[in-house]
């Protein structure tokens, strides 16, 4: 079941393109979602790859997969400390951020909007959707657009292409362990 998901919500992270993706996981009765990420996590870590479930509600967990040095990267792109200051991030240290991250999703139903920045968003992006209230955009894909389209569509095409790519290898029997790359 994760392995899927992981092919069809992850291949830009598994691809080292992005630092983030996020899947909803639903197990069957029985299953035990924090034993299988434990096992993912056995198998990714080597390969630069973690799995948090930073929400899990009955069956259901929110699964983010992302690689541990580009978040770092993400977290100090300039702006960013000043912005999740915001919203109670004390730095930003990726441990510390997502243990807070986690937090923030447990006590609400809702997305805390800062999520952007940890699925490797333009900071000017989650500013003008925070700003917007999610409208007003000038385009969207994987998450609205509020400042360079262009740039925004040139990503959101790379990202398209390698989920294309990993989906079709998948199929013909390549592993997620296979397509990852190792960083």
């Amino acid at each position: 079941m994760i392995e899927k998901c992981l092919i069809e919500h992850c291949a830009p992270t598994l691809a080292s393109l992005k630092a983030a993706n996020l899947f909803n996981a639903c197990c069957e009765e029985g299953e035990n979602i924090d034993l299988q990420i434990s096992r993912w996590n056995q198998l990714m870590n080597p390969k630069g790859v973690k799995l948090l479930a930073l929400r899990s509600r009955g069956n259901r967990s929110l699964v983010y997969v992302y690689r541990e040095k580009q978040l770092a990267q993400n977290l100090n792109r300039p702006g960013v400390a000043r912005f999740l200051e915001k919203y109670g991030y004390e730095n930003t240290e990726p441990e510390q951020c997502l243990a807070l991250l986690k937090k923030r999703f447990e006590a609400s139903e809702d997305f805390p909007h800062e999520i952007g920045i940890f699925l490797d968003y333009p900071l000017g992006d989650v500013i003008g959707f925070i700003q917007n209230g999610g409208q007003n955009y000038k385009c969207s894909g994987c998450w609205k657009v509020y400042c360079n389209e262009c740039e925004a569509l040139k990503m959101f095409q790379k990202y398209h292409k390698c989920r294309e790519v990993y989906r079709n290898l998948w199929a013909k029997g390549r592993s997620v362990l296979q397509l990852t790359v190792a960083a």
